[in-house]
């Protein structure tokens, strides 16, 4: 059968406007008796009025609509209803229906085509170019740029071979950065050898402990020579020599130091990137080029987000049920209904412990450190689907929703097994990721979670707790002490400081709602990463333009926004010391296939790079834009 689906929406009445949606019955079959299911991120709050139709359930974002009793859609008809009473009115093209389906009475599921969400209030104009044309300063293709470079540009040799007498651990890491090429750029020449060839240049390596640990310098003449104190420096020496190579290689605007040098080093020790794969499963590969991509950038710490309200993904030998149904969504999957982008079908994925094992050792490799992450107490519905024994069996159902409409979605900390299994799990994590940084999440707990738990209460009326945020602090504590017997330091999101917070010692957290969160942590003790969504969050749509992809709750984030914004800041000059850097975070509830990641992603994550490595006074948005468009994608 072919079945499409139109929507609309009306900004009255205000504040929220009306959804209207439009079911075409383009098939030779009458549809009698059947129910549409839609995903959609406009979702349709529990006061609300429906014309033409009947909500049966929502979860999240997943809707189930019945048409009128006795309604039959004959071959040609279309079927139309309405809604009010929106969670907040739609502002892009993708704010609508991702996905939809009918179900028939046999069980069957038949999909929907659909269209973009139209505003019938007028024609939005196209959005315009998210990047100038660029001006290059200097005819070098490197990103992040370098802090000091004085350099004649030249033809660029054909290859770079080691110098005689280049120690082994040197001739394997050069080898490492021409594979890192050769897997981003699998059509492009190699760039690196070990033995010189007609028209190659040779590279000698010196140590030089003066030089920052993450520092190096490049002096060019008739040899290349790569100065450093460390490992990293050399590895970040040859990504440059790497990113000069293949720009001149790739495009007659660039050329290779003929003469001169480079002296670098990056302006913050955290320079990370965060990927979601709860709300978006990638696969083991995909993150390793994600992985790829950063090394490229010369960030170093992959923040992986393993868990969220839409799936677990990573193997727990003691709780194997956490991904046999916490890892897969589907119209038939009991407790994980589908959500943004999915269809009916059974969908989602997990790792194993090897393929995690598998991932660190790739990222250790290239330079880059990788922290896990579990989300908790909230953000935890995949959780409690598959292990109901953590759930309050007296718990007043429906009590209690964050803004993302999970009902009841957390680790109930009056439950005494949600500490055995939080620490259950924390064990088996560790001995996969030998960072000493570990993420519990902490964010976005609803404000009146557990307090229909008579469990919680208790535990509330003995331990002496005022509601909901002190019995939040009260189990970030409990969580802390797991990580601190393992040597772990703890890291979380801005919300783990209120109702108490925890002790700063040892605690990292991540300011992601507002820039000013970063100043307000760093008063009270903690070390910071600033992360907020106006400039750092990839998922958020890059212009107010209707018919730009992506987010809005953070408002538009153009990349000359990303580029410019200044982590530092309002930082006072006495707090600067716990502002630990700069994270990009990939948020993937829009992110429902590699062209949407790469539309979204790029080029805010090289911005995001360059701004953690490159001093403010070296950064140039013109001369950036000139030359990104050389960089990977996905």
């Amino acid at each position: 059968m072919t079945l499409f689906l139109e929507n609309a929406w009306m900004p009255d009445p205000a504040p929220d406007g009306t959804w209207t949606v439009t079911l075409h019955n383009l098939g030779t079959e009458t549809l009698a008796d059947f129910t549409l299911s839609i995903t959609t991120i406009t979702r349709i709050m529990p006061e609300h009025v429906i014309t033409g139709a009947r909500l049966l359930r929502r979860v999240a974002n997943f809707h189930e609509f019945a048409p009128p009793e006795g309604m039959r859609l004959a071959p040609g008809a279309r079927w139309q209803f309405s809604a009010d009473g929106l969670f907040r009115m739609p502002f892009h093209r993708n704010d609508a229906a991702k996905t939809a389906w009918i179900t028939t009475a046999d069980g069957q599921h038949h999909e929907v085509q659909i269209g973009d969400l139209i505003r019938a209030d007028g024609i939005p104009p196209a959005p315009p170019p998210r990047l100038p044309e660029g001006r290059l300063t200097l005819p070098f293709a490197l990103l992040p740029w370098p802090n000091e470079i004085t350099a004649t540009p030249g033809p660029a040799p054909v290859l770079i071979h080691a110098e005689s007498g280049t120690s082994d651990d040197d001739r394997r890491l050069m080898l490492s950065v021409d594979a890192l090429h050769r897997r981003l750029f699998p059509a492009a020449r190699s760039l690196f050898q070990l033995s010189p060839a007609p028209g190659s240049r040779a590279l000698a390596f010196a140590e030089d402990p003066a030089l920052p640990a993450e520092g190096y310098r490049l002096d060019f003449g008739e040899t290349i020579t790569l100065s450093s104190s460390t490992a990293s420096g050399r590895r970040f020496g040859l990504v440059a020599l790497a990113q000069m190579l293949h720009g001149a290689f790739t495009d007659p605007a660039f050329a290779f130091p003929a003469t001169g040098h480079i002296s670098d080093a990056p302006r913050y020790g955290w320079r990370g990137c965060h990927l979601d794969v709860s709300r978006h499963f990638w696969g083991a590969d995909q993150v390793k080029r994600v992985i790829d991509i950063l090394a490229w950038y010369r960030m170093n710490l992959f923040h992986w987000h393993l868990t969220d309200d839409e799936g677990w993904r990573a193997e727990i030998r003691a709780y194997p049920e956490l991904t046999s149904t916490g890892a897969y969504r589907g119209h038939d999957c009991e407790g994980m209904l589908p959500q943004l982008g999915d269809g009916p079908s059974r969908r989602g994925g997990f790792y194993t412990q090897d393929q995690m094992r598998d991932v660190v050792a790739h990222a250790a490799s290239i330079g880059i450190e990788i922290m896990p992450e579990i989300e908790t107490p909230g953000h935890a519905a995949c959780v409690l689907a598959a292990l109901p024994f953590l759930v309050d069996p007296d718990e007043v159902p429906n009590s209690y929703a964050p803004v993302q409409g999970y009902p009841n979605n957390s680790w109930n900390p009056g439950m005494p097994a949600t500490f055995e299994v939080l620490d259950t799990i924390i064990g088996e994590l560790c001995e996969i990721f030998p960072s000493r940084l570990f993420h519990i999440g902490g964010d976005e707990v609803a404000g009146n979670a557990w307090l229909q738990s008579p469990k919680a209460r208790i535990l509330m009326q003995r331990e002496g707790l005022a509601g909901t945020f002190e019995l939040q602090s009260w189990f970030a504590r409990r969580v802390k002490d797991m990580l601190t017997r393992r040597g772990k330091i703890m890291v979380g999101w801005n919300e783990l400081a209120n109702g108490g917070g925890v002790d700063p010692e040892n605690t990292v957290l991540m300011a992601w709602e507002t820039p000013q969160v970063g100043i307000e942590l760093a008063r009270q003790g903690y070390d910071v990463v600033m992360t907020p969504g106006q400039a750092y969050y990839m998922d958020m749509a890059q212009g107010a333009d209707w018919l730009e992809n992506g987010a809005a709750w953070a408002g538009a984030v153009p990349p000359e926004k990303t580029y410019d914004y200044e982590a530092e800041g309002d930082f006072p000059d006495d707090l600067r010391p716990q502002m630990r850097g700069v994270q990009a975070c990939i948020w993937c509830e829009h992110f429902t296939t590699d062209h949407w990641f790469n539309d979204l992603v790029f080029p805010r994550l090289p911005a995001v790079a360059e701004s953690g490595w490159t001093q403010k006074a070296e950064k140039d948005w013109q001369r950036f834009a000139a030359q990104v468009r050389l960089h990977p994608r996905l």
